[in-house]
């Protein structure tokens, strides 16, 4: 059966496809806002709040497989509301978990959206390439001081863009290279250097954030990625394309690090921010000694000990998403987390690999779930907006699958893509 990511079959309304139109837009300008977000609430919040509520007012539809995504959510989410009995002082539990409930109803919102167009999964990514464009440039300009007021866009010496971290910074602008790597990999030639030269502003903003959750996440999302496509192309010819290219592209990018290293401000932060044990790490009451006792401490609390409570007991928060879960939302919200989180690679790594017009996507945001999964043994990604933007995608990849596999069993002969 041939598939497109085109929507059902239905009689032309030029009013429905005008409202359809502008749903997609507010979605894109949704994740475009996404990378602007230097105070809380930002602008993204106010416009997804309002659009989440009003495609839900109108009929946005909840599959079983969404509905799965949201049930785990939500007892996540209720499970760390339980923490606060446990707290002296609950001041700023109700923000922190109104913050985390709202994340997660957006990622159930980009899963329910994709479902119901598959189309909406490149309007995603192009919204989010060109936000990690703008604000990559911004880091990089702001990293070199290229103009008065510039220093807004670093912190510590390092870029962040227009963020107020840089180690949310870096990884955010990881899943836009990756979509760029992908096109030029599979593309025509022709586009081969607006793609490079995408992705070299992005990998130079990643540097240049000097985050080494970031940089890891770079490196393994790249090869992953690579590693899913030659399992992917069957043909030798193609195989060789992909290899050869990104071989290229690795030495290529690898010059382009060599001659930033030039810069003593680039080299000497890089040689500090490059070793793979930090002091604040290995030191006494350092990061991994805080992990020891944190998982101490909160096997004797079933409740957790409440949002924030570690940061005031140590000096530093968890920076561990495992303990994280644990501290914040106690057992039952540590081990709802683990269910979803390793469910979704599971069903992704099943269907991800099968020819349909979402694979790209679906592999893109599968291969940074398990990376996002990997960092977070040594960063709290718990409040990472385009987290929750993946973990939809992901789950709009496997919806459509699922009813894909749904049309094929009851003979429809409507594309898979659509609601």
């Amino acid at each position: 059966m041939s598939l497109t990511l085109d929507s059902h079959s239905k009689p032309f309304n030029p009013g429905r496809a005008g409202l359809h139109l502008f749903g997609s837009a507010m979605i894109g300008l949704g994740v475009f806002l996404s990378g602007f977000v230097m105070s809380e609430p930002a602008p993204y919040e106010l416009i997804m709040a309002a659009q989440i509520g009003l495609w839900f007012l109108f009929g946005l539809k909840i599959s079983r497989t969404v509905a799965f995504l949201m049930v785990m959510l939500l007892v996540f989410n209720i499970s760390g509301l339980f923490s606060m009995f446990v707290m002296k002082d609950v001041s700023n539990a109700p923000m922190y978990f109104s913050v985390s409930t709202f994340l997660a109803l957006s990622a159930v919102f980009y899963a329910a959206v994709v479902e119901a167009d598959g189309r909406r999964l490149k309007l995603i990514f192009h919204a989010w390439v060109i936000a990690a464009l703008i604000t990559a440039l911004l880091g990089i300009l702001g990293y070199f001081n290229a103009f008065p007021g510039a220093h807004v866009f670093t912190r510590y010496n390092r870029a962040m863009g227009a963020f107020q971290d840089p180690n949310v910074f870096g990884p955010y602008l990881v899943a836009p290279l990756l979509y760029l790597l992908y096109r030029m990999l599979t593309g025509p030639l022709l586009k081969t250097p607006l793609l490079i030269l995408g992705i070299l502003i992005l990998a130079l903003g990643i540097f240049l954030s000097f985050s080494r959750a970031a940089w890891g996440l770079l490196v393994f999302g790249g090869v992953a990625l690579v590693i899913v496509m030659l399992l992917k192309e069957r043909t030798t010819a193609f195989r060789f394309k992909i290899l050869a290219i990104s071989i290229g592209a690795a030495l290529f990018l690898g010059l382009v690090l060599a001659i930033a290293l030039q810069f003593p401000q680039v080299s000497d932060l890089f040689s500090n921010r490059a070793k793979l044990v930090q002091d604040y790490d290995g030191a006494r009451l350092g990061r991994f000694e805080r992990h020891k006792i944190g998982f101490l401490m909160a096997m004797e609390r079933p409740l957790g000990l409440g949002p924030m409570a570690f940061g005031k007991i140590f000096g530093e928060d968890e920076h561990n998403i495992w303990l994280k879960t644990l501290t914040t939302y106690g057992w039952l919200g540590a081990v709802t987390y683990q269910i979803m989180l390793w469910s979704s690679l599971w069903f992704g790594f099943r269907y991800m690999l099968r020819e349909r017009p979402w694979q790209p996507y679906l592999m893109i945001a599968w291969v940074l779930i398990l990376g996002h999964a990997m960092i977070g043994n040594v960063i709290d990604t718990d409040h990472w907006r385009h987290f929750y933007m993946l973990l939809g995608m992901l789950w709009g990849g496997i919806a459509l699958e699922h009813r894909h596999q749904r049309n094929l069993a009851t003979g429809a002969t409507r594309p898979a893509t659509t609601a």
